[in-house]
């Protein structure tokens, strides 16, 4: 009687109404209109998708508890839909509908399930009164689905059609000019592009890969360090959409032979612009680009928000605002160096400070640094920049990368001779990066007596706040990955599945960080010939803390789950 009265409860209306004409049983119209609810589609499309009812008996019940026409489309002039109106209902609207055709102010559309919302926003778009006609749902489907296609068709063939004649006419009559978008502003592919990299500034993506391959052209967006595959295409699309950004960038579209790198600026408002690198290389599949987003608004450069402990905060504060000496940062390629020296440098730049730098490239312009873009072409290396520099009354020096014997020992130098010198190095560790510079040629006395800070960082993904929940794993498994046995009962791990608020479980960055000071002791060693895991001993023994153990740090407060920290530095 209970369970018969909890059915009744659940089962209202059209679907009860299912129940007792025979069409569904009571356990498959419960159950079915639980999970169309939970998957948030009508539950006449579920039963149809599911295969639970025959389409037709299905549409003649619907058709009479809410007494309304019945129409095949199959026996349906498709050519009479009107088009205008069609084009005008946004994509969700068209997944449930579609408008047959008009008479004066009523709009007579196409549904299967007269209860949809959608009925109401195609009103509130058209100004129409609207009549719901019932089809078959499956009809309905197919028909939907030829209509999406016919429309990609057609948008693709737009962009296959494009004459790039007529655009390479267009970058020679504007060469060496401020190329404008008129010439071809209503071409597909310009849309195409732009809608491209409108999405990836949405979702707050650094790099945007266009990729050739035999069969399909690929497009995939690095966010938070991770690529995500976003689209496959035709092929087709390779040469258009690579010329397309070659003449934003200024590059000679021509050119498909060898490896061109450019830059375009997108502005977004008058206080706001993003900066575009540009690198396009030829690659078994045609011409791959690769085109990096720089906003500065996005780049966090304030020293509370980088990731340092307390502890590490006190090491750092230490050095920085020494007089002379050398700072090295070292990490893999996107480990958040150029943050971390652009952090130092926001710090130092006060008005009595004159600041240099060479980068390659400028990544952040800095009011009150003079910042030099190193340009190899022209001769100009970070080596004979440093040179430059030297003549230039400076105070505080900053060298993107130090990756030769003749940077390495000009930057000493300067080191020595009272100046600050910021720089990064490309090792694991920050011992490691102690005995690189020995491999690279630099004097054992001149490491000892220049340098004054090593920083070693990574950069991992911080689990999002609002999907976020425990893990449990087995105490063997925490003991290995590092944890005490004392902490095991109060240990709280944590991770996360994905929402609407992140992507896979994942929101913004978090630096991971090996602080160490070159300690008197540690002077000694560099200079009697130590090696680096005899370095990175005698630092722990100086209070430095480690790039493991400062992971496992934020795998504690929650911060970033173990899966991550191992993905970003292995036990």
């Amino acid at each position: 009687m209970n369970k018969e009265m909890k059915t009744q409860d659940i089962l209202r209306g059209f679907t009860l109404d299912l129940v007792e004409s025979g069409v569904l049983t009571k356990e498959v119209a419960q159950e079915s209109l639980q999970q169309a609810i939970k998957d948030k589609i009508p539950f006449v499309h579920y039963l149809v998708e599911k295969k639970l009812v025959v389409p037709l008996l299905l549409a003649l019940a619907v058709a009479k508890y809410f007494g309304l026409p019945i129409l095949s489309l199959s026996s349906f002039n498709l050519d009479s839909i009107p088009q205008d109106i069609l084009d005008r209902l946004t994509a969700e609207q068209k997944r449930y509908a579609i408008p047959l055709f008009k008479r004066e102010d009523k709009l007579f559309v196409a549904v299967a399930d007269p209860t949809i919302a959608e009925l109401q926003e195609i009103k509130f778009n058209t100004k129409l009164d609207v009549v719901p006609i019932i089809v078959e749902a499956d009809k309905l489907f197919e028909l939907l689905d030829s209509m999406a296609e016919t429309q990609e068709i057609k948008t693709l063939d737009e962009i296959k059609d494009i004459d790039l004649s007529k655009i390479e006419a267009v970058v020679d009559k504007e060469e060496g000019q401020e190329i404008t978008e008129l010439d071809v502003e209503d071409a597909p592919i310009v849309k195409f592009v732009n809608k491209v990299f409108s999405d990836a500034i949405k979702q707050g993506a650094s790099d945007v890969h266009f990729e050739p391959y035999e069969k399909i052209y690929r497009l995939r967006y690095r966010i938070d360090g991770i690529l995500y595959e976003i689209a496959k295409h035709p092929l087709y699309f390779a040469d258009r959409v690579a010329a397309r950004i070659k003449i934003m960038a200024k590059l000679n579209i021509a050119e498909r032979r060898i490896p061109q790198d450019g830059r375009f600026k997108l502005n977004l408002s008058k206080t706001h612009a993003i900066d575009f690198r540009v690198s396009s290389c030829p690659v078994t599949g045609g011409e791959k680009v690769v085109t990096r987003l720089l906003d500065p608004l996005a780049l966090n450069i304030e020293f509370d928000k980088l990731g340092f402990s307390e502890e590490q905060k006190k090491r750092f504060a230490e050095v920085i605002y020494y007089p002379q000496g050398m700072i090295l940062v070292t990490g893999p390629t996107g480990s958040g160096k150029t943050i971390t020296l652009y952090t130092a440098l926001n710090m130092l730049n006060t008005i009595d400070k004159n600041i240099c730098t060479a980068e390659n490239p400028v990544e952040i312009n800095l009011e009150g640094i003079n910042q030099v873009n190193i340009n190899p072409a022209v001769n100009l290396t970070f080596a004979t920049s440093l040179r430059a520099f030297l003549r230039q009354d400076p105070d505080i020096i900053m060298i993107g990368e130090i990756r030769d014997l003749e940077t390495a020992e000009i930057a000493i130098k300067a080191a020595q001779t009272g100046h600050l010198v910021l720089s990064t190095v490309h090792t694991n560790s920050a011992a490691e990066t102690l005995t690189r510079l020995v491999d690279i040629g630099v004097e054992r006395f001149d490491i000892a007596s220049s340098i004054s800070m090593i920083i070693a960082q990574r950069l991992a993904r911080r689990l999002c706040k609002h999907c976020k929940k425990e893990q449990s794993l087995p105490d063997e498994v925490l003991l290995r990955e590092g944890f005490s046995q004392d902490e095991l009962k109060a240990l709280k791990l944590y991770e996360a599945d994905g929402c609407e608020h992140c992507i896979k479980g994942y929101k913004g960055r978090v630096g991971i960080f090996e602080i160490v000071n070159i300690t008197k002791s540690l002077k000694q060693a560099i200079l009697s010939g130590a090696n680096a895991l005899e370095l990175e001993d005698m630092a722990v023994k100086e209070g430095a803390e480690l790039l493991r153990k400062a992971g496992l740090d934020k795998v504690r407060d929650g911060t970033i789950s173990l899966k991550e920290l191992n993905r970003v530095i292995k036990v």
